[in-house]
């Protein structure tokens, strides 16, 4: 067997393993796999302007495509500039492989120039890390890191490269599979689980079905909605979980929680039993969490077994694969032999319940003349788009109001921080996205603050030549942080006005790309028609209403019934 490199190492382990982009910046200590990288040849780099951006767009390249999403950096603060976006792929279940340099092994614990201990740095954001620091461990280490990021509940791996490992020598000897004693998820559920989740299915006047995102990461939508449909039983969704069920469909309630439907909260109010499929039960789903579903009997099916049990109290809990649950729920509903007409006359009285709550207060905002409102911005998205865009959003009041009036009816068309609410995350995830799917149209909700956060990567988008379009509402706040100072700190905006913000349509263009405003609201349709049909990047900035709220909304420490409404 031929010995290589370790920098050789890690570009043959990348082709093994499918991978054809990889997002990054060099720098001293990964400069050796850099060279091995451009000698090769073979795959295509995507020059970042800043590390951050390199974790997000890997981050938004799993998420649209659902493979192992990869970015380089090198050591120290260049390997620092990547925790954000570890720390983000890991709250939401994404597979990415980080791979850092590092100084060489005899120099670290030194303080050597550009020496983090980035291993106990990203240990509590990671699913697992290595630092390697024998060559012959390499191939070994590269298997397993893209083993562990795409296996159970997906999530970061980082890699630490020292230097004199990238360019020792040892045999390439990869392994075929991994086999770790500590590690063994659990994919097939537990038969008598199932048979136990039917029978409370079976009793239940009031169900309702509470997706996450384990539904899309798990590709499970079609068995989700086979069962919603089989049985009558209505749907809610978390953020992370819109688009495993469609959002046009009958029996959606649309989101829960915080700035969930008003229709959504009732139902879990008053609920007799919750199907939880990938999901959390986090706080921004339960509220007060002595209040949450008083009525309710809970099913929890998740691949995680730690996230069972952590939050809320669960009647039968099922470990194992949503796709692997729904298909054994499915099966178990098909023995049971009721037809579909039993099942929509044992529920016909809840969801016409449900029904009413949804016409009594329905997600709405006032119009005002003259004035642009962000829901209406994203309404005609929607319409111009015909909801069959990959939608990124940025955090805060702007991607709520996606959240709430985009409709999103497949999955992996939605990306956007979720768990770890990352300002400035949604356009490199976008260009992730972008180089995913060249085809298709990718649009970046934003506010004017998080835009900002990560604007240099305009250029990195110019230079791929990707058609990415970019909205920014911008009212000229930190928008949900000033909702927050109105309703409840007596209107002291402390640091969340702008007083300065570019001019955004001017920046587009001093990036070569083209820029659009509307400041009144008979120009909205006409700069998102021109944004949208523009070739290449493009910025559509919306002048809009200063002190719009997100409506409905929890307050803190509440019960999901005591929503703020319109």
């Amino acid at each position: 067997m031929a010995k290589m490199t370790g920098k050789q190492m890690v570009i043959e382990a990348l082709k093994r393993e499918g991978v054809d982009i990889i997002f990054g910046f060099p720098g001293g200590a990964i400069i050796d796999v850099y060279d091995a990288l451009e000698k090769d040849g073979t795959i295509k780099h995507v020059l970042v302007r800043h590390e951050q951006g390199a974790a997000h767009a890997a981050d938004g390249y799993a998420r649209a495509s659902g493979k192992v999403g990869v970015c380089i950096a090198t050591s120290g603060p260049g390997a620092t500039n990547t925790v954000t976006g570890i720390a983000t792929a890991n709250m939401d279940s994404v597979p990415i492989v980080v791979f850092t340099g590092q100084v060489p092994t005899a120099l670290i614990g030194n303080d050597a120039f550009q020496e983090v201990d980035i291993v106990g740095i990203t240990r509590p954001c990671t699913k697992h890390n290595y630092l390697v620091k024998d060559v012959k461990d390499l191939p070994r280490v590269l298997k397993e890191a893209f083993y562990v990021a795409r296996s159970g509940r997906p999530g970061p791996v980082l890699v630490d490269l020292p230097k004199d490992v990238q360019n020792g020598k040892a045999e390439f000897d990869y392994p075929q599979e991994i086999k770790l004693r500590s590690y063994n998820p659990v994919i097939e559920p537990h038969g008598k689980q199932i048979e136990r989740a039917y029978r409370l299915i079976e009793k239940a006047k009031r169900p309702v079905i509470y997706a996450g995102g384990g539904v899309i990461i798990s590709d499970a939508d079609k068995e989700l909605r086979a069962l919603a449909k089989a049985m009558h039983i209505p749907v809610t969704m978390t953020l992370m979980g819109l688009g495993g069920f469609p959002g046009t469909h009958e029996l959606s309630l649309g989101m829960l929680g915080m700035h969930g439907t008003y229709s959504a909260n009732m139902a879990m109010a008053n609920s007799d039993l919750i199907i939880a499929i990938g999901a959390r039960f986090d706080d921004r789903v339960t509220g007060k969490i002595e209040a949450f579903a008083p009525l309710a009997k809970i099913i929890h099916l998740d691949i995680d077994p730690t996230s069972i049990q952590k939050n809320v109290k669960v009647d039968v809990p099922i470990v194992g694969d949503c796709k692997r649950v729904l298909k054994k729920l499915l099966d178990a509903v098909k023995d049971g032999g009721r037809p579909a007409e039993a099942w929509m006359d044992q529920h016909q009285a809840w969801l016409q319940q449900l029904d009413a709550w949804k016409k009594r207060h329905p997600l709405t905002y006032k119009e005002e003349p003259g004035v642009i409102k962000p829901q209406n911005v994203i309404e005609k998205l929607y319409e111009m788009t015909k909801g069959r865009a990959i939608i990124t959003t940025e955090v805060g009041q702007n991607q709520m109001w996606t959240a709430q009036f985009y409709k999103f009816d497949e999955p992996r068309t939605l990306l956007t921080s979720g768990g770890l609410g990352t300002m400035g995350y949604g356009f490199p995830a976008a260009i992730g996205a972008q180089m995913a799917f060249p085809d298709k149209l990718v649009v970046d909700v934003a506010g004017d603050g998080s835009i900002q956060m990560n604007i240099q990567e305009m250029a990195t988008a110019m230079e791929q030549r990707l058609p990415v379009k970019i909205v920014i509402l911008n009212n000229q706040f930190l928008g949900m942080v000033r909702q927050w100072q109105e309703l409840f700190y007596d209107r002291r905006y402390a640091a969340t006005e702008f007083e300065m913000t570019p001019d955004f349509v001017k920046l587009a263009e001093a990036y070569g790309a083209k820029g659009f405003r509307a400041t009144k609201p008979e120009e909205v349709d006409d700069v998102l028609s021109k944004g949208l049909e523009a070739e290449g990047l493009a910025i559509m900035e919306f002048a809009i209403a200063r002190e719009e709220g997100v409506f409905p909304m929890v307050p803190a420490g509440k019960a999901t019934t005591e929503m703020l409404l319109v």
